[in-house]
């Protein structure tokens, strides 16, 4: 049975935990695997395996933050296995499992105890000089803002066709339920339960009093387009990670992913409480 360690390997603890579970999972029996890079900055060498040779875990486990979640995410691809988020950071919002119960939860997620929460995500489309020339996918968001010249954009929203606005703004967020208590949350935009079907656009810093967040449908494609071709300076990047745009930025689609993500929840904790432990707690 294989199982794919991802730590954030910039965090001490998490670096010994990874060190821990691979020695326990090795001795029972199991296949404690890392991606080459973690795996030598661990120093677990005899457990890595190269990017595209991850093949389908049993189980995926995260240690850190809602980052290094994120991070297994797109460790994955598009592959749905389950991912336990054992939060060794300082946002948990996505994890499942606790610190202090490393052992116990890996093994409660194992023999398939917990539940499993399923997450929408976001596949992007980049389009440069008329032609595609990216996909990408997001379980948080998809942002278009300001380039390196860190001027305002021009931009363009139009859903399933129909164009709704023409703004001037530091950029755009688009994000899945998930993604609403990350930039989306910092942008203005509301707080939605995971189990919504929907995605959220949310302007960045508008110059206009007229802007909204919208709630578009899951089967709803969203186009931000960049029409001024003299304020195409723009970046775009999805979960927080830049996509390597090496060109202006002519449009981008957005549409709902075709997998999804499965987290696996032990702590007992539903999305309520989360959010009021996470966001609320003392205001």
């Amino acid at each position: 049975m294989r199982v794919l360690l991802v730590p954030n390997t910039a965090n001490p603890v998490a670096i010994a935990a990874a060190a821990e579970l691979a020695t326990w999972l090795s001795g029972a029996g199991m296949e404690p695997v890392l991606v080459t890079d973690d795996a030598e900055m661990c120093e677990l060498a005899v457990h890595a395996v190269a990017p595209s040779a991850v093949g389908e875990p049993a189980l995926t486990v995260a240690l850190g933050g809602d980052g290094t979640i994120l991070k297994a995410v797109h460790t994955l691809g598009r592959i749905e296995a389950p991912v336990l988020g054992v939060n060794l950071g300082r946002l948990g919002f996505m994890s499942g499992a606790r610190a202090e119960s490393l052992r116990e939860s890996v093994e409660a997620a194992l023999a398939g105890e917990g539940r499993i929460e399923r997450r929408s995500t976001l596949e992007a489309t980049v389009r440069m000089d008329g032609r595609e020339v990216g996909r990408y996918r997001a379980l948080n968001e998809v942002h278009v803002g300001r380039g390196t010249t860190m001027r305002v954009i021009d931009l363009e929203l139009a859903v399933n066709g129909t164009v709704l606005q023409r703004m001037r703004c530091d950029g755009v967020v688009v994000a899945t339920p998930t993604g609403s208590t990350a930039y989306a949350l910092s942008a203005g935009g509301p707080i939605v339960a995971p189990d919504v079907a929907c995605a959220l656009v949310v302007p960045v810093a508008p110059h206009t009093l007229a802007t909204r967040t919208i709630v578009v449908g899951s089967s709803d494609r969203v186009d931000l387009v960049l029409p001024n071709a003299a304020r195409r300076d723009a970046l775009v990047s999805v979960d927080g990670a830049l996509a390597p745009c090496r060109r202006d930025v002519e449009s981008i689609s957005v549409v709902r992913g075709e997998h999804d993500v499965l987290l696996v929840k032990l702590d007992g904790r539903d999305f309520y409480e989360v959010a009021r432990d996470e966001f609320l707690r003392g205001q």
